[in-house]
């Protein structure tokens, strides 16, 4: 009887196994969201966006971020500079109304993760890795990130090739758990 009973259990914990999911984590971002940028020609921030992430500290391989960032909401604090980088000669808000980063990979890094997939601006999409830390504190969290992005292989102004066709992000975006 025993001879039966083990194989029988052994192999009731490996199809117990078999059904066993991983659940990840769905997140809503809260208000309270930063997106700053500064560069050679104008400073300030994206005041609005929305999208969908799905991330657990534990699974990185697992998360999925899709993020749009609404482009009329830039905000430099001058509405001369505002009413220009909408316009056609930067982003073109009435072409290109949002900024689209969709993760494709996230791993774990020495410094913290990396989101790796596609960031889709101002009609070209580029591969584009976005580092990132994340905090949890029990049913909330907090992605930062910092990075740069090249404008000019966006079309967005003539490459000079130097530091100048670089704009600086910094990014803080305080999430809750669905």
């Amino acid at each position: 009887m025993k001879k039966i009973l083990y194989p029988a259990a052994a192999l009731l914990v490996m199809l117990m196994a078999a059904f066993t999911f991983i659940t990840t984590q769905n997140w809503k971002i809260s208000s309270g969201y930063s997106i700053k940028f500064t560069g050679k020609y104008a400073d300030g921030a994206f005041e609005s966006m929305k999208g969908s992430v799905i991330f657990d500290e534990k699974d990185p391989a697992s998360a999925k971020f899709d993020v749009l960032v609404d482009v009329s909401s830039i905000n430099t604090g001058n509405g001369l500079k505002n009413r220009h980088a909408r316009g056609e000669k930067w982003f073109d808000v009435d072409k290109y109304p949002y900024i689209h980063f969709v993760s494709s990979e996230v791993v774990k890094t020495a410094a913290g993760y990396d989101a790796k997939g596609t960031l889709d601006m101002h009609g070209i999409k580029k591969p584009f890795t976005i580092p990132f830390t994340f905090t949890r504190n029990g049913d909330k969290g907090v992605f930062q990130g910092a990075f740069k992005v090249n404008r000019g292989d966006f079309g967005i102004t003539t490459p000079r090739g130097d530091e100048s066709d670089y704009t600086h992000l910094t990014v803080t975006v305080p999430v809750t758990a669905k």
